[in-house]
């Protein structure tokens, strides 16, 4: 007899799952649940996380483990990122986290559809494929990392795109800080809408 499948049996590739703080942008400081899914072809060449780029390489995990993840250490909040999370339908696992009491937030490039149950939107949109409109306007954060001074042109071209609400970030590319945060401080102070995202796990050597 072929089992019918429930929501609770989906199952996408997970790369890795962790328990930590928020390091980076709106909600900086806060503890989070982060969900990092396999599978991208966005492909930027300062990714920090290449080894989530093909799904094939991590295990399946049913949608019930992640949930199950996040509620036996009672986090408030999850992360779902990547990779690329937007290349999957997400609303039955963002379904089971709302069941759960769970805030639900995602990291997206934006470049494919929207699907899910999001309380938080965090769109990071990458010049190697553009985002979609349909999902800039439902950003409640556009967060640009800044490689090079072009970058500033590109998050001014994605910045008119959002809503009136989105809240506004820049953030120096980890390996190239050194270089471009000057430049970033410099662009907020004549551009106060922009605010400055700094990687501060990174500083506090946690995940």
């Amino acid at each position: 007899m072929t089992k019918i499948l429930t929501t609770y049996d989906f199952r996408l590739p997970l790369m890795e799952h962790f328990y930590t703080i928020q390091g980076e942008g709106y909600h900086s400081g806060r503890a989070a649940y982060f969900i990092r899914l396999g599978g991208c072809d966005v492909g930027c060449v300062w990714c920090d996380v290449k080894d989530s780029w093909e799904a094939d390489k991590h295990p399946k995990v049913a949608f019930s483990d992640m949930v199950k993840f996040v509620s036996d250490v009672r986090a408030e909040m999850v992360v779902i990122t990547g990779g690329e999370p937007l290349m999957y339908n997400l609303n039955e696992l963002t379904d089971l986290l709302e069941k759960e009491g769970i805030q639900r937030n995602i990291e997206t490039s934006g470049a494919y559809p929207l699907s899910g149950n999001w309380n938080w939107v965090c769109v990071s949109p990458k010049k190697f494929k553009a985002p979609l409109d349909e999902v800039l306007i439902r950003a409640d954060e556009l967060k640009v990392v800044v490689f090079n001074q072009s970058d500033f042109e590109w998050a001014e071209k994605n910045a008119a795109k959002v809503s009136p609400s989105c809240k506004l970030f820049l953030q120096p590319e980890w390996d190239k800080s050194q270089q471009v945060l000057p430049a970033i401080i410099s662009y907020i102070k004549e551009h106060p809408q922009w605010k400055i995202s700094l990687q501060t796990h990174k500083f506090m050597q946690i995940p």
